[in-house]
């Protein structure tokens, strides 16, 4: 993993219980191929040693404004102008008071306000801190200075109380920061994605579905997202953790993800179709479980409504781009699909290698040819593809 190759990131660490989580943080910055270098506030080695974070970052930890090595002694200019970005995670609600009335009493403060690069925040508090007028007044008044603010997330939280002011997982601050390197090629654009199995039930028990982990249909929702996009993921039943920032409407049958789609679908820009749709559902769904008997069981099939097809033949269609899981003549059989459904784009693969693995390999069909997509991680291969259909949209506009 190298998406942040080269990139050189300081990671602010307040003392807040969360401080914990920085090392996780620092850990896959680190394997991502970025250099870290952590400062962190006298309140934070309360929590967490400089020596954890200097070890995982492989870099001295700058802790104190007055015991500087920096060459001129002037830590807080030379680190904010070494850096593409620096990440305050966790921001407590004393740290974000500070940077919001330009205090700079110890070394964090002062290079955030020295910067000359993005600053992003991950706060973490008590819940009833974070709701706070003067927390509120603060956090409104960084936004307008141009300040990001990542999260806060809701639930459970150290003191036993539940409710807004946990800190963002690591996983989801890292994608974040790997989002902002990334170009906005879809920035402002609306997409739509679905992802995931359907289940048509046949008994309260039974149902049949497809072989579908939801992770191709989730990675191109986090590339999607990366691109600046805003994103909306239906999605049928799967066991994963979706992005963050996406919104989710949760679905179980292919007749609930069609009526989801058809009530999104007018305001996307871009629908990606890349969830495993059951072709066939029981003409009959029981209301209790069938019994086992000695006898055979036969099982009359209606076909679902094809969602991709149905929102391809719209009078003022969105971009849309399907995938394909074939088990031969991926080519062939691709193409034929993607020109019975009229799709500037396709994406298909062998069902065999692809269904429920976290690698892939794909073949982009546009009007232009075959595009081929080396074997890679999911999220890689998302990326590719949101890169070509953006390319392939701001061409068709």
């Amino acid at each position: 993993m190298t998406e942040l190759h080269n990139k050189r990131i300081l990671l602010g660490v307040t003392g807040g219980i969360a401080a914990y989580k920085a090392a996780e943080l620092t850990r896959l910055l680190i394997k991502a191929g970025a250099r870290v270098q952590v400062a962190m506030t006298p309140a934070a080695t309360q929590f967490v040693t400089a020596k954890t974070f200097q070890a995982l970052s492989g870099q001295p930890v700058v802790t104190d404004l007055w015991e500087d090595a920096s060459v001129n002694g002037m830590a807080h200019i030379q680190l904010s102008r070494d850096n593409d970005l620096v990440v305050v995670a966790p921001a407590t609600a004393d740290f974000i008071a500070k940077l919001t009335h330009g205090l700079a009493g110890d070394v964090l403060s002062a290079l955030c306000l020295a910067r000359n690069c993005p600053l992003l925040l991950a706060p973490a508090m008590n819940r009833q801190m974070w709701e706070h007028p003067a927390t509120r007044r603060n956090i409104r008044q960084l936004a307008e200075d141009g300040v990001v603010l990542l999260g806060p997330a809701a639930g459970e939280q150290a003191c036993g109380e539940v409710g807004e002011g946990r800190m963002l997982e690591p996983s989801d601050i890292y994608r974040t920061i790997v989002a902002h390197f990334v170009p906005p090629l879809l920035a402002n654009k609306r997409v739509l994605i679905t992802a995931g199995p359907t289940l048509e039930k046949l008994d309260p028990v039974r149902a049949l579905t497809n072989l579908s982990s939801g992770k191709m249909g989730y990675a191109v929702a986090q590339a999607a997202l990366e691109s600046g996009a805003s994103v909306t993921l239906i999605s049928g039943p799967t066991c994963l953790t979706p992005p963050a920032a996406a919104q989710v409407i949760r679905v179980e049958s292919a007749a609930e993800m069609l009526q989801a789609v058809n009530q999104q679908v007018a305001v996307a820009d871009i629908f990606i179709s890349v969830a495993a749709v059951a072709d066939y559902r029981p003409q009959q769904s029981h209301v209790n479980k069938l019994k086992k008997t000695d006898a055979t069981l036969t099982l009359i099939l209606e076909p679902n409504v094809d969602i991709l097809g149905q929102v391809a033949q719209l009078p003022n269609p969105p971009f849309c781009v399907g995938f394909a899981a074939e088990t031969e003549q991926l080519l062939e059989h691709g193409e034929a699909k993607r020109r019975r459904k009229h799709l500037p784009l396709l994406a298909v693969n062998r069902a065999q290698d692809a269904l429920g693995s976290d690698d892939n390999e794909l073949i982009l069909l546009d009007d232009s040819g075959a595009h081929h997509l080396a074997k890679a991680d999911k999220l890689t291969l998302a990326r590719q593809l949101v890169a070509h259909l953006a390319d392939l949209y701001t061409r068709s506009r």
